[in-house]
């Protein structure tokens, strides 16, 4: 376990391991908690690949232990995007099957253990192509979806925003189109954070994924809006709000970096990795920074490191049980799928 600590500070911070199994190994895969369990769905076992997996393996982070899904009909899904939806079905969004981007709608039922495709609905206006997007839980029957549409080709010069409407009782999806757009990301993260002050509400916001360092604004809710209550980390948000305060703070936020982890924790926005558009060699990253809302402006904090060991591309931070962890990603050489999972200990 490496300690990552700021040159002339007493605080630092570490990956460390808990659990590992070659079940884990894949790279741009989605990991999403639903009901204590990490469900991890498709992604790449090799870099260079071009087929995506598929199959589903099921974390347990208390257990330590890994376990594959006999669920029928998985989907092979890479760079693709996951929400859990009414405590039950684990809706997988876009992605890359091995050969088109798609814009469909998978869920897996986790009460009855099996992938069902949803059926668009008449009006649909679904986008032309997904992956390396995000998808935002806005509330049981509501995601948000940002990002770059189709391949290298076809793209436009900016992102769309769409509403993605779901009824998982009828089992059918509906994409409504925003009227407007962010800057072309692809690989970029997504934040729904609370905005203090005297007007509060939430706010989605893009980080990355392009060679801009600015965040840009995908949704605004007025107060009472967005009813998400965000999982409870009472110890962690004590931690990082310490953690910054070692720290020197900056209104620029990492400059064209994409395909790295973003993790909300209350008004703190934890993004680790990744790969940087900014060089041209060793180009895989394995820094933290932390983006602090509580004052306006809001402040980004870097916290580099400098254990190669801890590069990562392509991987999931998951918030459960008042922990972070990290999963999965290929390491330094962009192959090489990393096998474990480890927890964010934060030293004070």
């Amino acid at each position: 376990m490496a300690v990552a600590v700021p040159p002339g500070r007493a605080s630092g911070w570490a990956w460390r391991p808990v659990a590992r199994d070659a079940l884990l190994a894949r790279a741009f895969h989605s990991c999403t908690e639903l009901r204590g369990q990490f469900y991890l769905v498709g992604g790449l076992l090799t870099g260079g690949a071009r087929e995506p997996s598929s199959d589903t393996v099921v974390f347990d982070p208390a257990r330590g232990q890994a376990v594959r899904l006999g669920a029928q009909g998985t989907p092979a899904r890479s760079h693709h995007d996951a929400a859990p939806v009414g405590g039950r079905w684990l809706c997988v969004v876009g992605g890359w099957d091995g050969s088109r981007r798609l814009a469909t709608v998978t869920a897996l039922d986790t009460e009855r253990g099996v992938w069902e495709a949803w059926t668009a609905t008449p009006g649909d206006c679904p986008p032309a192509g997904l992956s390396s997007h995000t998808c935002t839980r806005l509330s049981d029957r509501e995601l948000r979806v940002a990002g770059r549409e189709g391949g290298v080709r076809t793209q436009r010069r900016y992102g769309s925003i769409y509403t993605l409407r779901l009824d998982p009782n009828a089992r059918t999806y509906c994409y409504k189109e925003e009227g407007c757009h962010t800057a072309s990301r692809s690989g970029h993260c997504a934040a729904l954070l609370q905005i203090p002050g005297p007007h509060p509400g939430h706010q989605l916001l893009l980080f990355g994924g392009c060679n801009l360092a600015e965040s840009e604004v995908a949704g605004h809710w007025s107060h009472g809006k967005i009813k998400e209550e965000p999982p409870v980390a009472p110890h962690l948000m004590e931690q990082l709000a310490r953690l910054v305060s070692s720290g020197q703070g900056s209104q620029k936020g990492p400059q064209g970096l994409r395909h790295h982890s973003c993790s909300v924790v209350g008004p703190f926005a934890v993004l680790f990795g990744g790969e940087t558009l900014t060089r041209a060699r060793d180009t895989i990253c394995n820094d933290l920074y932390i983006y602090d809302t509580r004052k306006s402006p809001p402040l980004w904090f870097h916290f580099p490191c400098a254990d190669r060991q801890l590069k990562r591309v392509g991987h999931r931070t998951c918030l459960w049980n008042d922990q972070l962890y990290l999963v999965g990603g290929f390491g330094e050489d962009g192959r090489t799928a990393s096998p474990q999972v480890c927890i964010l200990d934060l030293f004070i």
